[in-house]
């Protein structure tokens, strides 16, 4: 789906983020409830497996999470034995670093770094997923704030580093049309496509399917 036949919606605004995570801290603090996995347990499962396949967590490897919400992926990445200080995540909502942080503490993983940061303004230290940048105000030209996040992605990244995305709403087709260019040298890695575990798609209905996909930033 082309970025520029999305309407805005809350959930591509960061008022409605930070409102998610403000509950989700209270409730974490009321229950010790971690709050959700946006993409489902199979997405994250399969992430780690392909960690695991192509960085090999004894080659030290340093990853980062754009849009990290409750940290879940980092703290899988984690227990799969990478280094804590290796993994950082990014969220633009303030309460959704400040959860991630207090489920650090409980997990005793308080290596594993969080900051707020937002991805399409700065370089780091996100709004979150690529969904939920694609549903952001456009411009008065027509163009999405998820235009940028391609090239931004890319900078992020050493020669021959990775970058995994994982969306509900677009395809393989898609996603490699959006990525894959000058600007950003990605090459197309590999794609991993799941029908699991419900997951809460942007569109307020749960599904299960969701596509991701691998890049690798190409030699300049």
């Amino acid at each position: 789906m082309d970025t520029l036949e999305f309407e805005p919606s809350k959930l591509g605004i960061r008022a409605h983020w930070d409102h998610v995570y403000e509950r989700e801290v209270a409730n974490f603090e009321a229950t010790g409830d971690e709050g959700e996995i946006w993409f489902g347990e199979g997405t994250v499962e399969k992430m780690v497996d392909w960690a695991l396949e192509n960085v090999p967590a004894a080659t030290g490897p340093r990853i980062l999470e754009i849009g990290s919400g409750n940290g879940v992926l980092l703290f899988a990445l984690r227990e799969a034995g990478y280094t804590a200080t290796g993994l950082s995540g990014l969220d633009y909502s303030p309460d959704a670093v400040k959860l991630a942080r207090m489920i650090a503490q409980e997990r005793n993983s308080e290596e594993v770094t969080f900051h707020v940061c937002d991805f399409l303004k700065e370089l780091p230290p996100s709004p979150g997923t690529y969904d939920a940048i694609a549903l952001g105000e456009k411009d008065d030209f027509g163009i999405s704030p998820v235009a940028a996040y391609p090239v931004r992605a890319s900078r992020l990244l050493r020669e021959s580093g990775y970058f995994l995305i994982t969306s509900c709403n677009f395809t393989e087709e898609e996603l490699r049309a959006n990525f894959i260019n000058q600007e950003t040298n990605f090459q197309f890695q590999s794609l991993q496509l799941a029908c699991q575990a419900p997951i809460h798609l942007l569109w307020g209905k749960t599904g299960s399917v969701y596509t991701t996909v691998a890049f690798k930033k190409g030699l300049s």
